[in-house]
């Protein structure tokens, strides 16, 4: 499904790769955490029994949600969410869904305003396939509302992709692409989203094509971060943008240089954002601090062939928990404040080929993981050491 950015909540991170593969890097010395992972039974959600698609996770608040689809024998999907208060006990919540494609979403991204939820999810159909993106909002009820838009708002002949939502003090913003470049969808309240496209500085003009794949609330307004492939050379430079309303936009490139870069996933860390992204055949991070892009790190490594990209990313109090896949599988990296990047071993094989994926989410020093390698999917927990926390 083309509409999202995978899966993986709170601190996990992928980067996307294209073009031309960039060599592979020497090898580097890794130290490895090996947390006790637990393995989760959710409760069925209700409707017939089918196969378990996730998608993405999160917390807003101190409620943790975890959402995708059910599959049947036939391939049919409905939505399906599970909340809980601790992220070990879940219970599931009712779709209030009223189109044809909305009953048949797929929920792949989940966004928070405080305690407020809000969600995208999408279904293939028509007669080109193309993505039908539905988005959804938590009501005081409990239950999950959808809003009805008009086709055009996330589709039509001038549709890309819708990447991912989320909420702040300005109300809610959605990041994703037009063919006139990267957009921006707003809402007050995420009951209805208004389309912001062909924007000046958001949108593609002569210094080349724009990308925006995530976006977060800042201090002063919001931070849009995704990619440039300049006009004038084959490759691609990262970008982000800040806007104090949605509707201005300044950009705030990374340094330039020779390596192919994006920013796919964004955070805020003790009040800092932290971008993490592709950095040539490894993955990056950047942290930003008085307006300007600094290093912060570079791990793992990609693999010759297949797509690399974040797939997820979390805040934990031992630190930037990122999903990256390598292209071959998916791996977390936790970026700890005393060690830098630290691997942390998965809780079992996540296989990164095909229709698969995989997130995390985190609150103080519990994280989740969850994985779904197209013929079923799975939710691990653990607690991070304190040595990390």
């Amino acid at each position: 499904m083309q509409s999202g950015r995978g899966m993986v909540a709170v601190a996990l991170l992928v980067a996307l790769v294209g073009g031309c593969t960039p060599a592979a890097p020497p090898p580097v010395p890794e130290i490895v955490l090996h947390p006790q992972w637990r393995e989760l039974a959710l409760p069925a959600p209700p409707g017939p029994t089918g196969r378990l698609v996730l998608r993405d996770a999160t917390v807003c608040g101190d409620r943790w949600y975890l959402a995708g689809a059910v599959a049947d024998s036939e391939g049919m999907t409905r939505p399906v969410a599970w909340t809980s208060t601790d992220g070990e006990n879940w219970r599931s919540l009712t779709f209030l869904g009223t189109t044809y494609y909305g009953k048949r979403a797929v929920i792949y991204a989940l966004g928070c305003r405080g305690d407020r939820i809000a969600m995208l999810g999408a279904r293939s159909g028509g007669g080109h396939g193309n993505p039908r993106v539905t988005q959804w909002y938590g009501g005081p009820d409990g239950r999950l509302h959808e809003v009805i838009a008009g086709f055009q708002l996330y589709g039509g002949p001038d549709a890309v992709n819708v990447s991912r939502l989320a909420g702040g003090p300005r109300g809610w913003a959605i990041a994703g692409n037009r063919l006139a470049g990267a957009a921006v969808w707003l809402s007050p309240d995420a009951t209805e989203f208004g389309l912001r496209e062909g924007v000046p500085e958001l949108a593609r003009d002569a210094r080349g094509e724009t990308m925006a794949y995530d976006v977060t609330a800042v201090p002063g307004g919001w931070l849009m971060v995704g990619a440039l492939s300049p006009a004038d050379r084959l490759d691609r430079d990262a970008l982000a943008w800040t806007s104090p309303d949605g509707e201005r936009w300044t950009r705030l490139p990374a340094p330039v240089s020779p390596d192919y870069e994006q920013f796919d996933r964004v955070a805020v860390v003790a009040g800092t954002p932290y971008a993490v992204g592709l950095r040539g055949a490894r993955f990056g991070a950047w942290r930003l601090a008085d307006g300007a892009w600094a290093d912060a790190g570079v791990f793992g490594s990609t693999r010759p062939g297949p797509v690399a990209w974040v797939a997820g990313l979390a805040v934990t109090d031992g630190g930037l928990l990122a999903a990256v896949s390598d292209g071959e599988m998916y791996r977390l990296w936790l970026m700890s404040p005393d060690q830098g990047w630290v691997a942390v071993a998965a809780p079992g094989p996540l296989p990164a080929i095909g229709v698969t994926a995989a997130g995390v989410a985190g609150s103080g020093r519990r994280v989740l993981a969850l994985g779904d390698d197209g013929s079923g999917a799975h939710v691990w927990i653990m607690d991070l050491p304190p040595k990390h926390a």
